[in-house]
């Protein structure tokens, strides 16, 4: 009897230790903070592409075009207007007036292999003239930069120097690995001295060709300021002067080529 007693006992023993698991584990469930699963946020980074793909179309100019003897320009971008952008709207200026250039040249040689009039060439020397200003533009930058930081201008260094026909050129210098005394092909490439016969018969004939030129400019722009003087007695003589300075605009006025049909005062 006494055994079967303490059988029961530890029955009821392990029952009620159950359900004190059961409960506790339930209270432990109910007081416990819930824990929600947090999905990562992922940032999508834009990719920026063209969305127009013409190929090899990017050479040639717009149909529309096509077959025309006059298309409407512009002008060339002057440097007053390319001071007022910032670097980034140069850069991609340069790029424009590049790609311009490209297709201009193409273009240009598709009329010569096809005999055919290439419609206002002067769109060339407007992109050149454009792409040269903004060089200008860029270089003036650059050396107020490095006068500023480094008090120099932080261009490379450059010399006049004289070739085998006795010219001279702007030599601009580089570094250099091997030693000038060591280097011989560079020795042969630029050589600064000039002599003989020859080279002195081709100086003399092209300081002649030279004073030639400036002579008939010369004479060119004296003949225009004498027939703008005899048509127009009253012009701006300042603004004549600036505009023709090779003309001595005083010995002029004293001579017959600028009398015209209108009294002077």
């Amino acid at each position: 009897m006494a055994t079967f007693m303490q059988v029961v006992q530890v029955s009821k023993n392990i029952t009620k230790l159950f359900t004190n698991l059961s409960l506790s584990q339930n209270v432990n469930a109910m007081c416990s903070p819930v824990f929600i699963r947090r999905v990562p946020t992922i940032h999508y980074a834009f990719i920026h592409t063209t969305s127009r793909r013409n190929d090899l179309m990017e050479f040639f100019d717009h149909p529309k075009n096509w077959g025309k003897d006059k298309v409407k320009v512009g002008r060339s971008w002057r440097k007053e207007e390319l001071r007022l952008k910032n670097n980034e709207d140069l850069h991609k200026l340069w790029f424009v007036l590049l790609k311009e250039r490209n297709m201009l040249l193409t273009m240009e040689e598709a009329h010569k292999q096809e005999w055919k009039y290439f419609p206002n060439p002067e769109r060339i020397d407007k992109v050149e003239d454009s792409m040269s200003n903004l060089e200008s533009v860029v270089r003036e930058r650059n050396k107020a930069y490095h006068l500023l930081e480094t008090g120099t201008i932080g261009e490379r260094p450059a010399a006049l120097k004289y070739n085998q026909l006795g010219l001279r050129y702007l030599y601009r210098m580089q570094q250099h690995v091997i030693p000038q005394f060591m280097n011989t092909s560079w020795q042969k490439k630029h050589k600064f001295t000039y002599g003989g016969h020859a080279v002195r018969k081709f100086l003399r004939f092209y300081r002649e060709k030279l004073w030639n030129e400036k002579r008939k400019l010369r004479n060119r722009q004296r003949n225009q300021v004498a027939t703008l003087l005899r048509i127009f007695p009253n012009l701006d003589m300042e603004a004549v002067k600036e505009k023709y300075p090779l003309v001595d605009i005083e010995k002029l006025m004293r001579s017959k080529k600028s009398e015209g049909y209108y009294p002077r005062d």
